[in-house]
């Protein structure tokens, strides 16, 4: 008997990748944006950043050494990937203590109380954001205006183009606003809105890298933004001066950062390639209603965390075949 064979679990496939990778490799990935929100909104990006990282790093620690009673796993980088997009999530304005308090949401509610990594059913990050959308609804949506600073940024604040979308009586009306940005300011991150998802170009750098290094599949981001693109572009076609084009939809908002770097979270999406075409067309259909039909102007977060409640019936629903079926 002490010499059967104990067969673990699958997979059997052994690769170089690791958790601790991957987490540093995304972390790596979120660079550029970074970089173009320090240009455009100064040191409270910085300071923010360190601030969000630092305190998920920490309450992670503190919660699995004294409560959960077990090894610490904060080298894994998954409380830093945490804390960067809470971080991406919230104006450059926002008071340090709001981010204190989403940190602890983000870790303590919405990763460690499912026991940690690899159990959680909703994306940290989001809830945190959302969590501080109600908390905090004012100081979550006054956004300073983007110009390039060195140093803290002016006072000055203005509306998100989703803002003045919803707020104008027209189409037209609003893109003729002096505070709307043109779509070349759209691409590069000048414009009003949480400071990691201003620059959409800094973001498909980084997703780009997380492909190439096959860290994240296509079939999530395309499926979202392809539906973004097609319902967009339905509603445009039938009203053009109540809707706006299928373009200004994929470049304003949260849409390119949740698309690459939220929805594609391993944990909280399928795992079949067809489950995550389902997935990512549930998350684009979403987004479009709510940013259309909803009080709100963005909807990105609300949709990820609704696909996240239903991945389990999503694999269900499309398991993979078994092997030799």
């Amino acid at each position: 008997m002490d010499k059967l064979l104990n067969v673990s679990g699958s997979p059997h496939v052994h690769s170089g990748e690791s958790v601790k990778k991957i987490m540093w490799s995304v972390v790596l990935a979120l660079v550029p944006a970074f970089l173009v929100s320090v240009f455009y909104f100064g040191l409270p990006v910085l300071i923010l950043t360190v601030v969000s990282v630092g305190c998920c790093v920490l309450f992670e620690y503190l919660i699995q050494r004294f409560l959960m009673k077990v090894e610490p796993s904060i080298n894994d980088g998954s409380a830093v990937v945490t804390g960067m997009l809470l971080a991406f999530n919230v104006p450059a304005n926002l008071p340090i203590w709001m981010i204190v308090v989403g940190a602890i949401v983000a870790i303590g509610i919405a990763k460690m109380s499912f026991g940690g990594l690899g159990r959680n059913i909703f994306n940290p990050a989001l809830v945190a954001r959302v969590f501080m959308l109600i908390a905090f609804p004012v100081a979550m949506t006054t956004w300073p205006v983007a110009t390039p600073v060195w140093g803290f940024a002016d006072a000055v604040t203005g509306p998100t183009p989703l803002g003045l979308l919803k707020e104008g009586a027209t189409v037209a009306g609003a893109m003729g606003d002096a505070h709307m940005p043109s779509y070349v300011n759209m691409l590069v991150g000048q414009m009003g809105g949480s400071f990691g998802e201003v620059s959409a170009i800094a973001l498909l750098i980084g997703a780009a890298f997380l492909m190439w290094k096959r860290i994240i599949s296509w079939h999530i981001p395309v499926a979202f933004l392809l539906t973004v693109f097609v319902f967009a572009g339905i509603f445009w076609l039938i009203d053009p001066t109540h809707y706006a084009n299928p373009f200004f939809h994929l470049l304003t908002g949260g849409l390119i950062l949740g698309a690459f770097f939220m929805a594609t979270d391993m944990v909280t999406s399928p795992v079949s390639n067809r489950g995550m075409l389902v997935f990512g067309c549930g998350c684009g259909l979403l987004t479009i209603i709510i940013r259309l039909f909803g009080a709100y102007p963005e909807g990105v977060s609300f949709s990820i965390l609704i696909m996240n409640s239903l991945v389990p019936l999503i694999n269900k629903g499309f398991k993979p075949k078994t092997y030799a079926k």
